[in-house]
C-alpha cells in the first residue's frame, strides 16, 4: 500500500524483504558519514522493525522511497517523534542511496510527508535534526521551508535544528 506518492516516486511501509536494500544505505561509510557510525547487520534490522513499530504506535514513521518506473527501494523518508530538550517534536528524516544523490528525490520525498504532517496529522511545527556539518541535508531542510532555529545536544551530539511552523 503506497503512503504517499509523487511524480517520480512513492512511499510505502517497510516490508521484510526492504532489508538489503536498506542496509546497501545504511552500511555505507560515505552516505553515514554524519551518523556516529554505518550500521551493522543488527542495527538495519533494528532500524525496520522500530520503524514497523511506529506504524503502529504512532501512525507513521520512516517509509521505504521506491521509484515508480522500477519499484526499487531508493532510501527512507517519513516522520518520527523526537524528544529535543524535553520537548516532543516531529521530525522529518530522509535518506537516499548514494548513487541517486542530486536528483531532487529527498526533496520530492520529505515535500509530501512535510504536506502529510501539517494537512493531515495536524502537525503545528516540524523540525530536521541535522549533524551542522551536513551541508547537503540542510539544503534539502531549506528547500523546504526550513530555517535554523537552534543547536542542541541530540543523540549524544550536538545538532542543527532546523524548523518550520504550519
Amino acid at each position: 500500500m503506497h503512503i504517499l506518492e509523487t511524480d517520480h516516486l512513492y512511499l510505502r511501509e517497510y516490508q521484510k524483504n526492504d532489508f538489503s536494500s536498506l542496509h546497501a544505505i545504511f552500511s555505507d561509510a560515505e552516505t553515514m558519514k554524519y551518523y556516529p557510525a554505518p550500521f551493522t547487520v543488527e542495527k538495519t534490522k533494528n532500524w525496520i522493525e522500530t520503524n514497523q513499530n511506529r506504524y503502529m504506535q504512532d501512525g507513521f514513521g520512516l517509509w521505504a522511497v521506491c521509484l515508480k518506473d522500477t519499484d526499487e527501494v531508493i532510501g527512507d523518508c517519513g516522520l518520527t517523534k523526537q524528544l529535543v530538550e524535553g520537548n516532543n517534536e516531529v521530525e522529518i528524516g530522509y535518506h537516499i542511496n548514494k548513487k541517486y544523490w542530486g536528483k531532487g528525490y529527498a526533496t520530492e520525498a520529505a515535500t509530501c510527508c512535510r504536506e502529510l504532517a501539517f494537512n493531515q496529522i495536524g502537525c503545528k511545527q516540524l523540525i530536521c535534526i541535522i549533524n551542522p556539518q551536513n551541508k547537503q541535508s540542510i539544503r534539502v531542510a531549506e528547500k523546504l521551508g526550513f530555517t535554523f532555529h537552534k543547536e542542541a545536544i541530540v543523540f549524544n551530539q550536538l545538532h542543527s535544528i532546523y524548523a518550520l511552523t504550519k
